[in-house]
């Protein structure tokens, strides 16, 4: 059981790359290229994940909505 009291196989508490690429798509509809975020990764910019057995990484969903909510700007003072 995770810390949250779901089971670790929850498939709502884990995302997969693919996931996370449409998500962040385009105003077009394009997926983030997948080299963008390997390069985001290097770079120490995305969220943390884990690297299975099979070498595919799950973002924990949590911590990609933490991300994700850190991207923002500051509202401008009117």
């Amino acid at each position: 059981m995770s810390g949250q009291g779901r089971p670790c196989g929850d498939r709502g508490e884990w995302m997969a790359v693919g996931e996370i690429l449409r998500i962040l798509a385009d105003e077009d509809g394009r997926p983030l290229p997948r080299r963008t975020w390997q390069q985001w990764r290097a770079d120490g910019k995305a969220p943390p994940a884990i690297r299975l057995p099979n070498g595919q990484l799950r973002i924990r969903r949590a911590d990609f909505e933490a991300w994700l909510a850190g991207l923002s700007e500051p509202k401008e003072e009117p």
